[in-house]
């Protein structure tokens, strides 16, 4: 695995040389010479986490149903003014 490392100088003059290195490995972009951003492929992406389920499937959060959720009955935060 070869780790390129682009300025975001670079990455903007030359996407498609980033694109293509994203195929030997990450990419990694520096902002004022600071790793600040990482390029992957999509096959690397989808390795690295596990090739999850769709956003849709991930927010519909199966088994929601079976937590208790106990709400404690509001306080009365606010204490009356005094006006005298």
């Amino acid at each position: 695995m070869t780790i390129t490392t682009l300025s975001s100088r670079e990455l903007n003059q030359d996407v498609t040389k980033a694109k293509k290195a994203t195929k030997e490995g990450p990419v990694f972009i520096t902002d004022r010479g600071r790793p600040a951003h990482v390029l992957l492929s999509i096959e690397e992406y989808q390795r690295l986490t596990g090739g999850r389920q769709k956003i849709a499937d991930l927010l519909a959060m199966p088994g929601v149903e079976d937590i208790e959720l106990e709400i404690p009955p509001p306080r009365d935060l606010a204490l009356p003014a005094d006006l005298s």
